[in-house]
């Protein structure tokens, strides 16, 4: 107990825990770039798969942790050091190919091996965590508080450094933090004064010697070894962009939210629905791109605006020259040359990432662009002027969403209340232009033209007058009016279309006449369906009846690419290993796949220390009964604790603008302050704690909108701030129920068997809060995270 308490110890297990939750975050910026953003969640179950194995390794194997604790937490930080880096060297230089893996075998264990080689760090933190609470349960809330209040620090880096190192120097860094570990607990007085010591001592200088000049390097330019350089799939679009000859990258920034580069290559060509009228020669152009993907045009110095009146954004300014415009995300700046060349007389331009203004260059210099650094969201809210043109920039690149495999990524700008304060800023005779990939079977522009309905109705307005929708041969535009549509106005829009070759979607007085002129289908698709949907009462018979879900999504459910329906069901296992998309368009089976996996795995942790009679487990094996309530109670805190954070995360992505702040923030906030109620546990009542977090989290769903509502126009730093503040008494609460069920053990209970439930339980719910996320929405992710908790509380021994 005396090594447990120990001030070296406890800074060694902060540094540990600091540097397994940075990797960890940093994993999923990683994932992000080099495969896809659905990847990112898959990290939070490889760590809390690491830590709960920890705990099933210690209970089959409990005198591990006997001996020599200072050796065996030395030798732990400097392993995870070590797989931190060597792990990011192998999956970099053996990469998972997510598309092929429905036929290709080998893939199936690569990623297996991605999976074993990148939760190993997070096993050899667990392994120490579970040790000391083994050798000392009567400190486990100064433990664990040492543990939360480390990841927490580790979270508060994951802001800043990859802004100065990159994200490929934040792996490095994580392994020079693991082995700073290693080295304050080799330097314990009374170690082991022998050769074998003095190896793991030098081990770990030498490793640590290596990551600084590493990071030395990086402070420049982001650029370290060459060895670590990460490496994209190749189907990422910043991977086909440099397939072609004489291509290069002149500009690559990372920063806590993204890596942004820009391409330079004559092949480059990204106007999004240019009318094929359009037959002068197209303007050179950089391609910019966002974690690798969804190339947007940079326009080069010079550039002919001719071919801006034959884009479809052109539209909205023939309505109205001269415009004052806020256009929003427009990533390389497209938009705003467009805007300008049409005749506006000021841009506002709101783009989240700093870095995206800075590569763009020349177009958001100009003196009639005025830029803000945030996210559009918060910019509605905080602006109180209006304007007469408000363009929801296309952003994104074309993907496939008939079988939703980009279902899991939220998306606040297409949500109803987004287009409810788009529509709060428009002027009167104001247009909000709204344009997105065509789809087939309709889907995505179809929900864009639902949410405008639905934004319209909220409003008090009559839809059918004030709406107008246009298509080319790939992308589909909706035009958007407080006031109904004029004579005029309709004219101007019908000449527009007609010269450029767009077919009409949708206008007050269409006739059927008009449709499928130019871009010509065997069926007027897009124009029955939008009909079908405007005409529909109520609209919700049509959303039922479709085959795909194209309802509007809502701040509650901000799934813009989610359009799976369990209808859907035989046709995605119909087309499974036949489209050309990650793990074959398995799309939302694959969250299911996952459960499964995830359930065998936690059942596994569980059981397999009861079914192997070893000392401190095989004496409870017979004793079913004494185990079954640590069972249930930790278990149920286990499930809780991630059903919480995880749609928290989600939540914030709203009101801080960005999945990395949001995940950072979050788990800064949560870890911080149940480190302060963990070592508070000793002094608080468990069961008043835990009815005391059944309600707060019973109200959360009710409060966190009022409070963005008022709060989201805000700066950002302000937002940071409130969202630590808000997160404070809830992560107080949720600190003390695993140290004080601690304490509700019977004697001889074996409290590494617990650490294993409690983490098991855990890697189930990262994938379910996922999945029910998807599937009801975060409030009753938020409630079924309660009624864990109240769960646990009925698991407590009523005699204690």
């Amino acid at each position: 107990m005396d090594v447990v308490a120990s001030p070296k110890i406890r800074l060694s297990l902060s540094l540990l825990s600091a540097a397994t939750l940075l990797f960890e975050i940093n994993l999923t910026r990683l994932y992000s770039v080099a495969q896809f953003y659905h990847f990112a969640f898959m990290i939070v179950s490889l760590a809390l798969l690491g830590f709960g194995a920890s705990g099933t390794f210690l209970a089959l194997f409990p005198t591990f942790g006997g001996g020599d604790l200072s050796r065996r937490v030395a030798q732990l930080s400097l392993a995870a050091g070590t797989f931190i880096l060597a792990g990011f060297i192998l999956t970099n230089e053996l990469p998972f190919d997510s598309y092929t893996i429905t036929w290709d075998s080998r893939q199936v264990w690569i990623l297996a091996l991605h999976y074993l080689v990148q939760a190993a760090p997070f096993f050899c933190s667990g392994l120490v965590v579970s040790m000391l609470l083994q050798a000392a349960p009567r400190l486990a809330g100064t433990t664990y508080a040492a543990n939360l209040a480390g990841s927490a620090a580790g979270c508060g880096l994951a802001l800043f450094a990859p802004a100065l190192f990159g994200g490929e120097g934040v792996v490095v860094l994580s392994s020079a933090l693991a082995c700073l570990a290693a080295l304050v607990t080799g330097l314990q007085d009374g170690g082991e004064p022998n050769r074998r010591a003095s190896g793991r001592l030098a081990g770990a200088a030498g490793l640590l010697l290596l990551c600084l000049l590493d990071l030395g390097l990086r402070l420049d330019d982001q650029r370290g070894l060459k060895l670590l350089e990460l490496k994209l799939s190749p189907y990422k679009g910043l991977s086909y962009a440099l397939q072609a000859p004489g291509s290069q990258v002149v500009y690559r920034r990372w920063n806590a939210s993204a890596r942004v580069d820009v391409v330079r290559s004559a092949s480059i060509h990204s106007l999004p629905g240019l009318s094929f009228r359009y037959q002068q020669p197209l303007p050179a152009m950089d391609g910019l791109l966002v974690d690798g993907d969804d190339l947007s045009a940079v326009l080069l110095p010079g550039a002919d605006p001719q071919f801006s009146a034959y884009l479809p954004t052109a539209a909205a300014f023939l309505l109205r020259p001269g415009a004052q415009t806020l256009a929003l995300e427009p990533r390389g700046g497209l938009d705003v040359f467009i805007a300008l060349a049409m005749g506006a007389s000021q841009v506002t331009a709101v783009e989240v990432n700093p870095l995206i203004v800075a590569a763009a260059g020349e177009v958001y210099a100009d003196s009639r662009v005025q830029v803000e650094i945030e996210t559009g969201r918060s910019y509605l809210h905080r602006s109180f002027g209006q304007f007469d043109v408000i363009l929801l920039c296309l952003n994104s690149g074309y993907h496939p969403v008939g079988v939703g495999a980009y279902s899991l990524a939220e998306d606040y700008r297409y949500t109803q209340e987004a287009f409810q304060d788009a529509l709060a800023r428009l002027s009167p005779e104001g247009v909000l232009s709204i344009t997105r990939w065509l789809q087939d079977p309709p889907s995505e522009e179809l929900r864009a033209f639902g949410l405008a309905i639905s934004a319209l109705e909220a409003a008090g307005l009559e839809p059918s007058a004030r709406l107008f929708a246009f298509r080319g041969y790939n992308t589909a535009t909706v035009l958007v009016k407080k006031a109904p549509f004029s004579q005029q106005e309709l004219a101007t829009l019908r000449k527009f279309a007609t010269d450029r070759a767009f077919d009409l979607v949708y206008a007050p007085d269409l006739d059927t006449s008009e449709l499928n002129r130019y871009n010509v289908l065997s069926e007027p698709i897009y124009e029955q369906a939008f009909a079908r949907l405007l005409a529909a009462q109520p609209r919700s018979a049509f959303y039922r009846a479709y085959p795909y879900d194209v309802s509007p999504p809502s701040d509650e459910h901000p799934f813009f690419g989610h359009y799976f329906k369990w209808t859907q069901a035989r046709q995605l296992l119909a087309l499974l290993g036949r489209t050309w998309q990650p793990f074959g368009g398995a799309g939302y089976f694959l969250i299911l796949a996952l459960l499964l996996l995830s359930l065998a795995a936690a059942a596994a942790l569980i059981v397999l220390p009861l079914s192997v009679r070893r000392a401190g487990v095989g004496e409870h094996a017979s004793r079913k009964t004494s185990l079954l309530g640590p069972l249930l109670y930790f278990g149920m805190i286990g499930l809780a604790y991630l059903l919480v954070e995880i749609p928290l995360m989600q939540r914030f992505i709203l009101y801080l603008g960005n999945p990395a702040y949001a995940l950072t923030v979050v788990l800064f906030a949560l870890l911080l302050f149940s480190a302060l109620g963990s070592r508070m546990s000793a002094r608080a009542r468990l069961r008043p704690a835990l009815l005391a977090l059944v309600g707060l989290l019973a109200t959360i769903p009710y409060l966190l909108p009022g409070f963005f509502a008022a709060t989201l126009g805000l700066s950002l730093t302000l937002r940071l701030a409130l969202s630590v503040v808000l997160l404070a008494p809830l992560g107080c609460l949720m600190g003390i129920p695993f140290p004080g069920g601690l304490r509700h053990l019977e004697p001889g209970t074996p409290v590494a068997w617990v650490w294993a439930v409690n983490g098991a339980a855990s890697v189930v719910a990262s994938v379910l809060a996922a999945l029910l996320a998807l599937s009801l929405g975060f409030s009753w992710v938020f409630w079924i995270g309660a009624l864990c908790y109240l769960g646990a509380y009925a698991a407590l021994p009523t005699q204690r």
